[in-house]
């Protein structure tokens, strides 16, 4: 509910500071006092579009304030999605309007774009005059209707619950598909690329010993010369290093009688001996198997140009980068092998998913067209009690052609105020007057289902009187149990049942003429009634009939 309203420098009003109350309102003041002013100061700080010609003549800056009462609207997920301080109690909307043309908005004293101002405000209040597109005409807030009287919340959760399980496998579908069809488009690359990394039959450590062997292939001749050379140097014919260790340690052992510790040097000359003997015998033999071989030679090289050939193309250093490639290459075209596997089966998932939100569809179009009789007849029978004796009434359902957040039913709200009239969308047919009464059916139709917005009428009462206008304000004074209801009103039987009354007037003052606003006490309130019932000229019966509409 609205608990109050701030307004400075806009238009005719300084500076305002009104408190409202909750159930049921009243309005009242002279023709031009400024009543639609502040309902145009009350939606512009809830969204709507501003000018500089907004600001009171001669100031900078306008700045308008409403503070609502939010406690059973159950917002907190909007605060969230918007990034919103969130207080569970209260939120303040502030709008700053500047001479320059500037505008800034806020809630909770965070800046927000208009967007997200309009869409928290429409579920905080609903404005009702004869020049604004009305609530009444959107299809979703229609809809809404339709499921608080059907009664079908329970059948909707589960449904959207469902929903949002079918995006899911939907939006998994999508990015596999194209997934999938990326990949498609480069499988010949991948397949190319895998195939020439397989035929290379890579090892790991290869390039290394190929590497060995090729300098060991291009020094055959100069390998085999010094391993002949150091195997006669070791055991030659005509200078042997074994032959001279042989006699060194001969020699040694005659000493060992006389000299101690020669035993000790002849055992080291003997490993000596046998060490450099089996070295010659190892260089002997190395030197008969090195043969050059040029063919081996040209084979290992080009294998080995293969390999570089591979890495430089392949952006890598190593034999094993290669091998990690190549096994990348395979488990690519493993997955375009089994995209279609896969596919298949996210494709029978959301196909099952779709089949059971179009049963779980179809229960509550059920409901609600079951329903629909019910709201033709009420509305039809409240607005034959507020004049219209001609009205019709009457809920259109279209179907859509696939599920979508709340089902598949597109419904259209039907309305014809006169005989014979064809039968046409609220927004097509209805005077400003007969839908804010329209409103007014719906409103006390659903109030008790779900926390309603808040409702303002701007001079609902138009072109009716008597006991139209009496049980007019009776609606309107039992919805007020349920919400907070204000109208604005020239009828004296509906200014009589607000529960509050507020007079709204100009005032001169040596600078300029304000519009202010009250709240008006019991005597005020008998004598604004009686003005109301009486004109310029105030007669005793006229005050004696205001009391007797406020029961005093």
């Amino acid at each position: 509910m609205l608990k109050s309203l701030f307004i400075r420098n806009y238009v005719l009003i300084d500076e305002l500071d009104i408190r409202f109350e909750d159930n049921f309102s009243v309005i009242t003041g002279e023709t031009g006092a400024g009543k639609s002013i502040i309902l145009g100061a009350l939606s512009l700080v809830l969204g709507e579009r501003a000018d500089s010609g907004s600001i009171q003549s001669g100031k900078d800056k306008c700045l308008i304030e409403a503070v609502f009462d939010i406690s059973t609207y159950c917002l907190e997920r909007f605060f969230q999605e918007n990034d919103l301080e969130y207080d569970a109690t209260s939120c303040m909307f502030r709008r700053e309007l500047y001479s320059s043309g500037k505008s800034r908005a806020f809630i909770n004293d965070s800046p927000v774009p208009l967007s997200v101002v309009k869409e928290l405000g429409g579920m905080l209040i609903d404005v009702h005059s004869q020049h604004q597109n009305l609530l009444l005409a959107d299809t979703r807030f229609q809809l809404n209707v339709v499921d608080l009287m059907a009664h079908d919340g329970k059948q909707l959760a589960a449904y959207r619950d469902e929903y949002d399980h079918y995006l899911s496998l939907c939006g998994a579908l999508a990015d596999l598909e194209n997934k999938a069809s990326a990949m498609k488009q480069e499988e010949d690359y991948v397949r190319f690329q895998y195939e020439e990394l397989d035929a290379a039959k890579l090892q790991a450590g290869e390039q290394d010993e190929l590497e060995k062997e090729a300098g060991m292939l291009s020094h055959a001749e100069e390998i085999k010369t010094a391993l002949y050379k150091i195997t006669e140097l070791l055991n030659g014919e005509d200078y042997s290093a074994v032959s001279s260790l042989r006699e060194a340690q001969a020699s040694m052992e005659q000493l060992s009688a006389c000299f101690p510790k020669a035993k000790e040097y002849a055992g080291r000359l003997r490993a000596s001996y046998i060490d450099i003997h089996d070295l010659a015998s190892e260089t002997d033999v190395l030197k008969d198997d090195i043969e050059f071989d040029p063919e081996r030679l040209e084979r290992v090289n080009d294998r080995i140009n293969t390999i570089y050939s591979l890495q430089q193309k392949h952006k890598v250093s190593s034999i094993e980068d290669l091998i990690a490639r190549r096994d990348d290459f395979a488990a690519q075209l493993n997955a375009i092998d089994s995209f279609d596997e896969e596919l298949a089966a996210l494709t029978k998932r959301c196909r099952e998913s779709c089949k059971l939100l179009i049963e779980q569809a179809a229960v509550i179009t059920g409901l609600r067209k079951k329903a629909s009789g019910t709201v033709e007849k009420q509305l039809t029978e409240r607005m034959v009690l507020l004049g219209m004796p001609n009205a019709r009434f009457q809920i259109l359902f279209a179907p859509k052609g696939k599920p979508s957040a709340d089902g598949m039913d597109e419904v259209s709200f039907l309305f014809s105020a006169n005989r014979n009239e064809q039968l046409k969308s609220v927004a097509q047919t209805a005077s400003g007057g007969e839908i804010s009464r329209l409103m007014l059916c719906v409103k006390a139709m659903i109030a008790g289902y779900a926390a309603l917005p808040s409702i303002i009428f701007d001079e609902i009462d138009i072109g009716v009187s008597g006991e139209i206008a009496d049980k007019m304000a009776g609606i309107m004074h039992d919805l007020g149990r349920k919400m907070q209801v204000m109208t604005i009103t020239h009828l004296p039987q509906i200014a009589a049942k607000g529960n509050a009354h507020y007079f709204v007037y100009k005032e001169d003052t040596p600078e300029r003429t304000c519009t202010r606003i009250r709240r008006l006490g019991d005597g005020e309130r008998v004598d604004e009634i009686a003005r109301m019932l009486s004109g310029t000229r105030m007669t005793q019966a006229a005050v004696d009939n205001a009391k007797s509409l406020l029961g005093l």
